[in-house]
C-alpha cells in the first residue's frame, strides 16, 4: 500500500483565478476554434469553465504513451463541447424521469410486503431483518427523514397519534430516500431454510434474482445522485457499479462494459419493461443517442457495442 502523501510531497496550488476573457484566450492558444467570443463568454458565465472541461478533456491530443496534453485535435471547436453538453444535458433528465418510476414502484412493492408480512410498523422491529444489519442506524436515518420533511400528511399524523416520528410504512416509504430504500432493502431477510423469503418477494415483481436487485438499487442510487448533482453522465466510469452478469445477454463482447452508462440503460429498460413504459423511453433514448453514436469514439465512451440497436436486451 502506498503511503499517504505528506506536506513535503504535495504542490501547492498557484494557478491564478481567470477572467472570461482570459479563458476563451487559454481555449485559443491551445488550438480551440471560437468564432464568437461574446457568445462563448456567455456561454461560460453561466456554466463554467471548469464544468465544461469535462466535456472537451477527450479533445485534446495525447501522444504515443496516452499523455493528454493541453493543446487541442485540429479542427476542435468550441461548439463541439456545447453539444456533448447538452446531450448529456438531456440523457441526465431521462435517465432521472426513469429512475424516479423505478425508485416509486420499488418503494410500492417494499411497502405492500412489509405491511402484511410485519405490520406498518414492522420495519421499526430489528427481528424482522438480517441479524448483520445495522437496523439501529438505518433506523435513526429514517426518522430523521420524517422530521424533515414538511408534508401534510405527517404534520396531520404527528398532530393526532403517538409515537412519531415512528409512522406507518405506507407513509414512511413516501418521504425515505433511494439510499435509505436501497440499504433497506439489503438488510431484509432471505432465508429459504428458515422460510422467510423477503427479498425474494419484492425482487420478483422486477422478475430478478433478489441479489441482483440488491445491486442494481445501489447502482441506481449512485447514478440518481449523480443526474441530481448535474454532473456528468457521458463518458464517465461508474464508480459503483453492478457484477457482470453469467446470462449470455449480459455478456461481452454484446455488452464489452459495466463501468458505463450503457450498462445502465440496459438495467433501466428491464425495469421498466416489468413496470411499464419501457417502449416510450427507449424511443425516446433511441431518438437521443442515434445522433451522437454516429462517431464510434462517443458511443465506445457510453460503453455501447458497434450494434447497441440490435441488443437483445435493448
Amino acid at each position: 500500500m502506498s503511503a499517504m502523501p505528506t506536506p513535503t510531497t504535495l504542490q501547492l496550488f498557484a494557478k491564478p483565478a481567470l477572467s472570461y476573457t482570459e479563458q476563451v484566450q487559454r481555449l485559443q492558444n491551445n488550438g480551440m476554434a471560437i468564432d464568437d467570443v461574446a457568445s462563448v463568454i456567455e456561454k461560460l458565465s453561466t456554466i463554467s469553465y471548469y464544468r465544461l472541461s469535462g466535456y472537451w478533456h477527450p479533445l485534446r491530443k495525447r501522444d504515443a504513451s496516452g499523455q493528454v496534453h493541453d493543446a487541442f485535435e485540429l479542427g476542435t471547436s468550441f461548439a463541439n463541447a456545447i453539444q456533448l453538453y447538452e446531450f448529456d444535458q438531456q440523457l441526465r433528465a431521462l435517465v432521472l424521469a426513469a429512475i424516479e418510476r423505478i425508485e416509486i414502484a420499488v418503494r410500492n412493492q417494499l411497502t405492500y410486503h412489509l405491511a402484511h408480512s410485519y405490520g406498518a410498523f414492522g420495519y421499526a422491529d430489528a427481528k424482522n431483518f438480517h441479524p448483520q444489519f445495522n437496523h439501529s442506524d438505518w433506523l435513526n436515518k429514517l426518522t430523521d427523514e420524517v422530521a424533515r420533511s414538511k408534508d401534510i400528511f405527517l404534520i396531520h399524523y404527528k398532530n393526532k397519534y403517538q409515537n412519531y416520528p415512528y409512522v406507518p410504512i405506507w407513509m414512511l416509504t413516501e418521504v425515505m430516500s433511494l439510499g435509505s430504500l436501497s440499504h433497506g432493502y439489503k438488510g431484509l431477510r432471505n432465508d429459504q431454510k428458515q422460510g422467510i423469503e423477503d427479498k425474494k418477494a419484492i425482487a420478483s415483481f422486477f422478475a430478478l434474482h433478489h441479489k441482483r436487485l440488491e445491486e442494481w438499487l445501489h447502482t441506481f442510487t449512485y447514478v440518481r445522485n449523480i443526474c441530481a448533482h448535474h454532473s456528468r453522465l457521458w463518458n464517465r466510469e461508474l464508480a459503483i457499479r453492478p457484477d457482470q452478469t453469467k446470462e449470455p445477454a449480459w455478456r461481452a463482447p454484446i455488452t464489452p462494459r459495466n463501468d458505463r452508462i450503457f450498462y445502465v440503460l440496459l438495467m433501466i429498460r428491464h425495469m421498466l419493461n416489468c413496470i411499464g413504459g419501457a417502449n416510450e423511453w427507449t424511443a425516446q433514448i433511441n431518438a437521443l443517442l442515434e445522433p451522437v453514436c454516429q462517431s464510434k469514439r462517443w458511443q465506445a465512451a457510453m460503453g455501447m457495442p458497434p450494434n447497441w440497436l440490435g441488443h437483445p436486451l435493448w
